[in-house]
């Protein structure tokens, strides 16, 4: 997907972006998908590979693309000590929309399916996205 069209919807710990880049980097590829909301382009799960992708000035990222209000498998939770009790759906979308994130680590989401392995290479990611 292209990356102007990703909308997170929480902030990320520099720290762990800066890891994740060095990683990225030894990889020469993305090895996991994000996870995103089909409808929306809201990030589910992946804030801190989107901030590598800004970082590395790549045009795309490979995404599994969900129906989040449609798919029930899809769940939401909050991890512990986020400082929230709950979280609902439309939250998630509205903070990705306008902009006003939560903290990270604030939602958790769980697929029924698990992401499958991948290596797209960072040559490939730094060319436009292409429709399938």
């Amino acid at each position: 997907m292209p990356i102007e069209i990703l909308r997170p919807h929480e902030q990320t710990i520099s720290k762990k972006v800066d890891e994740l880049e060095k990683m990225t980097n030894r990889w020469k590829a993305y090895v996991l998908p994000l996870v995103v909301d089909k409808n929306t382009g809201v990030i589910l799960d992946g804030h801190h590979r989107h901030q590598v992708s800004i970082r590395l000035n790549l045009q795309c990222l490979p995404c599994v693309l969900v129906d989040y209000f449609g798919d029930e498998t899809v769940e939401l939770d909050v991890w512990p000590n986020c400082g929230r009790d709950s979280l609902t759906k439309g939250e998630v979308v509205e903070a990705g929309l306008n902009g006003a994130l939560f903290s990270p680590k604030t939602s958790r989401h769980r697929l029924s399916d698990h992401l499958p392995p991948i290596s797209v290479p960072l040559t490939r990611l730094l060319l436009p996205a292409v429709n399938n």
